[in-house]
């Protein structure tokens, strides 16, 4: 099967996911720049999630370049990335809303887990239907931000219920540690043109 309804599917799912996180967003009472002030936990929640999507998409738009062919287990390994990460939404706004109260972060740490679980389960799929020697392959190598991401959500998460805001860090953290540009994928296509 062709990959371009699998692609075009997800690129229209994530512009979904972040158009509704944007429209959590109500109005401020006021039309002062201290009106402003209550909404600064849920903008700041916003930020780090759509970051998050956005890390997602690339990554996700970066992968589909080494597939030639899909088949139905990936299509359904896709919908589950998806789901999770349709997801992300729902808890933006509940820590938002909650001031990134223990429950609130706890759960989302638990989201941004299994959207990583997900994205691997994909990307295991992926390399088994195009082989070691595929480009995919090649471009992850040791994978070590793929690999570490889930342990330090795990350990995230354990912290949730005690200290929020480490959890809260180490979100940052994972944020930050995929925001560095990752020429993996692009460096093997140039070696190959």
């Amino acid at each position: 099967m062709n990959k371009n309804r699998l692609e075009a599917f997800s690129d229209g799912v994530l512009a979904i996911i972040i158009t509704i996180m944007v429209l959590e967003f109500k109005l401020p009472e006021g039309a002062s720049c201290e009106a402003l002030a209550p909404l600064l936990p849920k903008f700041l929640s916003y930020i780090l999630s759509f970051i998050y999507v956005g890390i997602y998409w690339n990554n996700h738009h970066h992968m589909m370049h080494t597939v030639k062919q899909v088949n139905g287990k990936i299509l359904w390994a896709n919908l589950h990335l998806l789901f999770w990460l349709s997801l992300i939404p729902f808890a933006t706004a509940w820590n938002g809303e909650n001031h990134f109260a223990p429950f609130p972060m706890m759960l989302y740490g638990i989201i941004l887990l299994m959207n990583g679980v997900a994205y691997y389960i994909l990307q295991g799929l992926i390399l088994k239907k195009h082989g070691k020697d595929s480009l995919l392959s090649k471009a992850l190598g040791t994978d070590i931000k793929g690999k570490s991401s889930p342990i330090l959500y795990i350990i995230a998460v354990a912290f949730a219920n005690f200290y929020p805001v480490v959890s809260g860090g180490i979100y940052i953290f994972v944020a930050l540690m995929w925001l560095v540009p990752d020429k993996r994928i692009e460096r093997i296509f140039n070696e190959n043109e």
